[in-house]
């Protein structure tokens, strides 16, 4: 079974077990969120249901693992023959998630 959900307006597809990252998600570490926003769930039995924009009942339980920050991104602005010169740099806050369970709206 997965599901595809919706969060810090990025799309992720998520089944159990997997890890994923996502924007910075209020939580300490060792608790368990729900994520509402589910757009589409699949797999076992059903096919798959499309919500319309969600699927309604439908949530995904995970467990916040790590509070990590991401990569370094060089912003770097250049104009030629100006001497314009700008750096700047940009890391992300992100939320480590483990996706403990799928539960689909469908009773």
């Amino acid at each position: 079974m997965y599901a595809i959900v919706e969060t810090g307006g990025r799309q992720y597809k998520v089944a159990p077990g997997e890890v994923i990252e996502v924007n910075r998600l209020p939580g300490e570490v060792g608790e368990t969120i729900d994520l509402d926003k589910v757009l589409m769930v699949g797999g076992d039995e059903g096919g798959c249901v499309v919500g319309q924009p969600t699927v309604a009942g439908a949530v995904v339980r995970a467990r916040v693992a790590a509070h990590p920050r991401g990569r370094k991104v060089i912003v770097f602005k250049y104009k030629p023959k100006v001497r314009y010169r700008r750096m700047n740099s940009h890391r992300q806050d992100l939320t480590r998630l483990v996706i403990k369970e799928i539960v689909s709206g469908a009773q």
